[in-house]
């Protein structure tokens, strides 16, 4: 397994309020360095989070950073910009002075020669460091390489996020965390190779059929085995990954929305702008516009 991690930004909301982060086209990883709050989520429960929670966001995943506006930790001055991350400040007026402070990465998990099983991710995935934990240690080391920048900050501050996540991924498995529950399919060759084919290729015309002839099986027993080993249907996930694809061709490149129907497997521009609103909440254009006025 090859883990990745790449911090982008320091969010940090002053007093009661909220910090809307959208929908990014890439898993999102929060370390949330001070304060107390919750992490809102489209359609799902709130996250509570506090000092030390580590949260893992699915791609294409609404959500936004609330603050409480209390904090028994406050954390030395921040100066991102040294460190080429984006500063998002949220403050609110007369309502408290505590502050969440949260660091920010992309997230990756390669497995097998495939980069983006990361994507197979379709739940938050939640760690929060305890007193004694073996993460409460890469915290402290974390707030050090923020508040003091440095020769080689910005590397240090990957490699930490990267063994905090490699921690929590274990510890998750060891929960036997929902969240990784498609990590069962991996066990089954033949799940695993119709898994790959949809992760390497999403732009493929896959269907039940083509998949179920690709591993030697009928279709109504690969359709049962995929759907007991991930928890859904191969069609819908599918679905899924064609949507992350679409948005992060629509957040990293000027291909018009014509050509990133065609890459991601859709003959006819309306019917993948139907399928990317129903899945984002926004038609391809609206995500783009968003997406482009955040860099």
């Amino acid at each position: 397994m090859e883990l990745l991690t790449e911090p982008f930004a320091l969010c940090e909301l002053r007093g009661e309020c909220n910090l809307g982060l959208g929908r990014a086209s890439a898993t999102t990883l929060h370390y949330v360095l001070s304060g107390k709050g919750e992490i809102i989520l489209h359609g799902r429960s709130p996250v509570p989070v506090a000092r030390g929670s580590l949260v893992l966001i699915p791609a294409m995943q609404t959500h936004a950073l609330r603050s409480f506006g209390q904090s028994n930790d406050p954390i030395p001055a921040c100066r991102p910009a040294e460190l080429n991350l984006a500063r998002h400040l949220e403050t609110a007026d007369g309502a408290g002075n505590g502050q969440l402070t949260s660091l920010c990465a992309h997230a990756t998990i390669g497995l097998r020669g495939v980069r983006d099983v990361v994507d197979l991710i379709r739940e938050p995935m939640v760690e929060y460091v305890l007193t004694g934990s073996r993460l409460e240690h890469p915290l402290s080391r974390l707030l050090g390489e923020v508040s003091n920048p440095r020769l080689g900050s910005r590397a240090m501050i990957r490699a930490i996020l990267l063994e905090c996540m490699i921690d929590m991924l274990r510890l998750r498995l060891a929960a036997q965390d929902s969240a990784l529950a498609w990590m069962s399919a991996l066990k089954d060759p033949s799940v695993w190779t119709a898994l790959r084919l949809m992760l390497d290729q999403p732009g493929q015309a896959h269907t039940v059929d083509s998949l179920a002839d690709a591993v030697g099986m009928s279709r109504s027993a690969f359709a049962k085995r995929f759907s007991d080993a991930y928890g859904s249907g191969p069609m819908e996930l599918l679905r899924d990954l064609r949507a992350r694809m679409a948005g992060t061709l629509l957040s990293k490149t000027d291909y018009p929305v014509k050509r990133v129907a065609e890459m991601v497997g859709f003959s006819s521009r309306s019917a993948f702008s139907r399928m990317f609103e129903a899945k984002t909440g926004q038609s391809p254009r609206a995500f783009r516009a968003r997406a482009q006025s955040e860099k």
